[in-house]
């Protein structure tokens, strides 16, 4: 039997976030909502749908009906018809499927190449498909292999390596400046989305203490609350930059709030201990004539966009040797689907040569009259070595490393014909 395998999606590139939520199927990937009806032209199903994609993955015995099946279930699942995707759409089969999916798991497709959030994302998603009985051999052997190669990818490349959003890439650069980063504190003065990313990054890195000062008090409470930090007033801002040795800033203000001669008195009171600011505020939020002063080192925002290019300069270096990686395990799984394509044949031959074995030998022992058990044994020894050896060409025909995977099936309905494994009772000729 076939197993063909056909990806259908939409992603980032090729569909714009209205598109995407329009046809997302995070609320149809459960056990009770499952957008995927089985069919028969459908043996096998996976759901992806996140923030930045929607993929459908098949598998069945013909590629044509299993893309089609995928398409009118997901137009159906968002009241719409296969027409209103196709714009937005790619789709993938055989190996390019495999390939693809092997990709998006060790994030050489996602919006921020070697992100890692994608492959949890995966993860989950093949979860809910097994919770949904819609796996099956094809695809749990998939999924598991993409997530090794996720692992390989990681291991043996720096495709995730060095800071790649501005609130990583400052608090990478204050790792670098600081280096123990326990030992010191930090300030994060506004309490949006970049100054909670720099929280998280912060605590990863290992500080332990985070104060937040923000001109909406709950809103710094709030923060703080979930970091395990403490929330200051923007009034304490002049007293708590003095206890800081990490200062991050990303508020609205339309004018510097901090300026070189508000940190005059501060280094005083520091004795000059050297002080890290980082303002990913646009405006800016610190005065560049900071950067006069001694022991003070300022970064804004082009700053650390010019440290996240490098950084993903480097990525794309990286994803290069991933592709090598992709390749070698995309010929792996294949070997392997082909294998499972053949196998069946396999069976069916090996057990043609023990049935013709035993029919012939058994004429010839008739013929032969009375024989020891000894005599008896080795002639049934060399009948069935002589099917043994017979079918040996045949199967390794079948196997043959490096077939191509639009070959395996004609190779199988080649050793089908010429050996007659389809033909009718009675049809095979004498002792088939």
């Amino acid at each position: 039997m076939r197993h063909d395998i056909v990806l259908v999606g939409l992603n980032h590139r090729t569909a714009g976030v209205d598109v995407r939520e329009r046809f997302a199927l995070a609320e149809h990937c459960q056990p009770d909502t499952w957008a995927v009806p089985p069919a028969e032209a459908l043996s096998e199903a996976l759901i992806l749908s996140t923030c930045n994609r929607v993929e459908l993955l098949g598998v069945g015995a013909d590629s044509a009906s299993v893309r089609d099946h995928l398409l009118r279930s997901w137009a159906c699942a968002r009241h719409a018809e296969p027409e209103d995707l196709a714009p937005f759409l790619y789709e993938y089969k055989g190996n390019e499927a495999v390939r693809h999916l092997f990709a998006v798991a060790s994030s050489l497709d996602s919006m921020v190449l070697g992100e890692p959030q994608i492959l949890g994302q995966l993860k989950q998603a093949y979860r809910r498909s097994v919770e949904s009985r819609a796996t099956g051999v094809i695809l749990n052997r998939l999924l598991h292999k993409a997530f090794s190669v996720a692992k390989r990818v990681r291991t043996e490349t720096a495709v995730a390596a060095n800071a790649v959003s501005i609130s990583y890439a400052a608090v990478e650069l204050a790792r670098r400046i600081f280096g123990d980063m326990p030992k010191h504190r930090a300030l994060l003065v506004g309490a949006g989305e970049m100054a909670e990313l720099a929280a998280m990054h912060l605590l990863q890195a290992g500080i332990d203490e985070i104060v937040v000062v923000n001109r909406t008090r709950e809103r710094a409470v709030e923060l703080a609350r979930r970091f395990h930090g403490r929330a200051a007033s923007f009034e304490e801002l002049p007293a708590r930059i003095a206890d800081a040795d990490i200062v991050i800033t990303s508020t609205g203000s339309p004018e510097p709030i901090i300026r070189a001669r508000d940190l005059r008195a501060v280094l005083k009171t520091r004795k000059n201990r050297p002080m890290f600011f980082i303002d990913i505020a646009v405006p800016r939020d610190i005065d560049p004539d900071v950067n006069g002063l001694d022991n003070v080192y300022l970064y804004d925002i082009d700053d650390l966009r010019e440290v996240v290019e490098e950084n993903l300069a480097g990525r794309r270096e990286e994803a290069a040797k991933a592709g090598a990686i992709l390749d070698e395990e995309v010929a792996l799984f294949s070997g392997w689907l082909e294998s499972l394509e053949s196998q069946p044949t396999v069976v069916e031959l090996v057990r043609r040569g023990e049935r013709v074995a035993e029919e012939e030998l058994a004429r010839t022992l008739k013929r032969l009259g009375p024989l020891d058990e000894n005599q008896r044994a080795a002639i049934t020894a060399m009948a069935h070595a002589i099917a043994h050896k017979l079918n040996h060409a045949p199967i390794m025909f079948l196997k043959e490393d490096g077939m191509a995977r639009e070959g395996a099936p004609a190779r199988v309905n080649l050793v089908r014909r010429v050996f007659a494994l389809d033909a009718p009772p009675g049809r095979h000729g004498r002792g088939a």
